[in-house]
């Protein structure tokens, strides 16, 4: 058996090539057209779209798909190579989203998969939020989804499997906050089994945490605030229960 401990983000960057097998579950096109419904409700009608930590690029090829003209914009060098196979049509850059700059706005701007938290502290996020505001054309859509501060349960996590290239592959992640502070835990596991050995990767990404009070006072300034529930199938208030949630920001 071999176990691997990496540092900070070195797991997304020596397993890029297995990004989409971590996200084997995840419904790309429900999410890409829950955002498309709300950019017609509430956006200016625009169709350039910039997605922040954009992976491997799998939202960008359905808003492709929907007539948007995309751009993708991530820290890591790896996901963009891939991004760029899978959709030359886009345009991707290499940047920071607490600090990124566009040559021309854009009127629409999504986050997925919660990664509006890898703004490490309340600082980051307000640098990534105002960042977003000035990227947007006037009445531009800000989409993200969130996870409540107060509302994680530590012993909770979601896991999966599945086959790839003679390959087993399991893979567990799971919020960790400890009830104080600015700063919640993603923990990752992934392992990966062939034949007779077993290779073990774990993870802990520093992100920000936030309460959903807390997150609507940062983006009340510069947005309309609706608050939606973590629903991909039926567009629905949040209930103010659930700790997940959709927040849909139209630039003010």
């Amino acid at each position: 058996m071999l176990l691997s401990t990496l540092l900070p983000n070195a797991l997304y960057t020596d397993l890029s090539g297995y990004y989409d097998l971590m996200c084997a579950d995840i419904n790309y096109q429900a999410q890409t057209n829950t955002v498309l419904r709300l950019a017609q409700a509430l956006g200016n009608g625009g169709k350039t779209h910039l997605d922040l930590a954009c992976g491997t690029a799998p939202h960008i090829y359905h808003f492709l798909k929907a007539g948007y003209q995309s751009i993708g914009l991530d820290i890591n060098q790896p996901m963009l190579d891939i991004a760029q196979q899978r959709c030359p049509q886009a345009q991707f850059m290499l940047q920071n989203m607490c600090e990124f700059t566009l040559s021309t706005s854009v009127d629409l701007i999504t986050c997925f998969l919660y990664s509006i938290h890898y703004s490490a502290s309340i600082a980051q996020l307000q640098h990534c939020i105002r960042s977003v505001y000035h990227a947007l054309t006037p009445g531009g859509v800000f989409c993200f989804n969130a996870v409540d501060k107060d509302k994680i349960c530590n012993n909770s996590s979601v896991r999966h499997s599945t086959q790839h290239d003679g390959s087993q592959f399991v893979f567990e992640s799971g919020w960790h906050y400890s009830g104080q502070g600015e700063q919640q835990a993603l923990n990752l596991s992934i392992s990966k089994t062939c034949t007779a050995q077993t290779q073990h990767w774990q993870d802990q990404h520093t992100m920000v945490a936030v309460s959903f009070t807390e997150l609507e006072a940062l983006l009340l300034p510069y947005f309309e605030v609706h608050i939606l529930a973590h629903d991909y199938d039926k567009l629905t208030p949040w209930d103010t229960q659930s700790g997940n949630a959709i927040f849909a920001c139209v630039k003010r």
